[in-house]
């Protein structure tokens, strides 16, 4: 048995999604109940919807707050955020969007309280969080507001030992080109190396992808690379970090595959997208980059087509919570590590 495991919380999701199927079937899988002390928190009739659906069975352990930081294996923390009669399998409704931001809320309470070292979460139905009054992009801008989190955060995709971040994310391409600054671009690359360091790679190998064909050709399609990305990318390397580019975008992604780089720091949303989701869509993972406490989700959404089914693919449920373990594990360590240096000064 692994001494010391990080404690795991994980929240079903949108209810009238695949997330409870998921949980069910990756607690079923080998190893992760010795990896991770999990702790489901949510509605008793939430989790053992997801069983009935995945045809698993396992035990609902109560366990107060209090008593937390004895909880080992499997433990159950209780909530009412909805109910039974108001799932409505594969429907966007106010009432799951309600039910999904009161157990993520609960779940960041845990881990900001030091209860918990992480929080895994089943997909989330972004219409049913606007409808339920999320009033926030996504539930990454969530997650960084009710935290009271101002610094640098974002969105990264994770396939296998591959990670990516964008420069620019939710916005038209239009608007590309005015989002590419020397900050922005500092910013996507040190949010790709304190991931990776934080899930355990000291030296993280980064490669930056241009923003124009053929990387501008010198300037005859553009100048960011020689105006913007070159002078960030040899800044970094003078500061000893394996920072390389900018490499045309339709050439990076095979350097990536030949294993040659941890990282690949994107321009737009679709210019890594694309690429993570034909390598792999069913193991891809999504990461809460920057904030305080780990967080990870399977990057695929609530697939109402297959809701209820048994039919959803626990790949990608298995590589966050594997990803969120050694991300867990280290902010755990880090922390035992303050604790005992604030004890060591009284």
């Amino acid at each position: 048995m692994i001494q010391n495991k990080p404690r795991i919380a994980i929240i079903p999701g949108d209810p009238s999604g695949i997330g409870t199927e998921l949980v069910a079937k990756l607690l079923a899988e080998e190893g992760v109940l010795e990896a991770a002390n999990v702790l489901l928190v949510g509605d008793a009739h939430v989790w053992q919807q997801g069983m009935a659906q995945a045809q698993i069975q396992f035990s609902l352990v109560p366990v107060s707050e209090e008593q937390l930081n004895d909880q080992q294996g499997l433990g159950w923390l209780a909530m009412d955020t909805i109910a039974k009669e108001d799932v409505c399998i594969a429907e966007v409704t106010a009432e799951s969007g309600r039910s999904s931001l009161r157990c993520l809320d609960k779940a960041l309470d845990l881990a900001m309280a030091g209860k918990v070292d992480g929080v895994l979460f089943g997909p989330f139905n972004k219409a049913a969080l606007t409808v339920a009054g999320i009033n926030a992009e996504d539930e990454h801008r969530y997650m960084a507001r009710y935290l009271g989190f101002d610094g640098y955060h974002g969105e990264l995709n994770v396939l296998d030992n591959l990670m990516t971040t964008r420069v620019t994310s939710h916005i038209g391409i239009k608007d590309v080109a005015a989002g590419i600054t020397s900050k922005s671009v500092e910013n996507a690359i040190w949010l790709a190396e304190d991931t990776l360091k934080k899930a355990g790679n000291p030296r993280p190998r980064i490669a930056v992808a241009a923003l124009n064909p053929h990387a501008g050709d010198n300037g005859k399609f553009g100048r960011e690379e020689i105006d913007i990305l070159q002078p960030v990318i040899d800044a970094a390397q003078a500061r000893q970090k394996d920072v390389t580019g900018p490499w045309p975008s339709d050439t990076v992604f095979l350097k990536a595959v030949r294993g040659e780089v941890d990282a690949v720091v994107t321009m737009y949303h679709d210019q890594g997208q694309i690429a993570i989701k034909l390598l792999g869509f069913e193991r891809g993972v999504t990461v809460a980059g920057g904030l305080l406490i780990p967080v990870a989700t399977p990057a695929h959404g609530t697939a109402f087509d297959i809701a209820g089914q048994n039919k959803a693919n626990v790949s990608a449920m298995l590589q966050a919570f594997n990803l969120l373990v050694r991300m867990a594990t280290t902010h755990r360590a880090h922390r035992t590590q303050k604790f005992t240096e604030k004890a060591s000064q009284r």
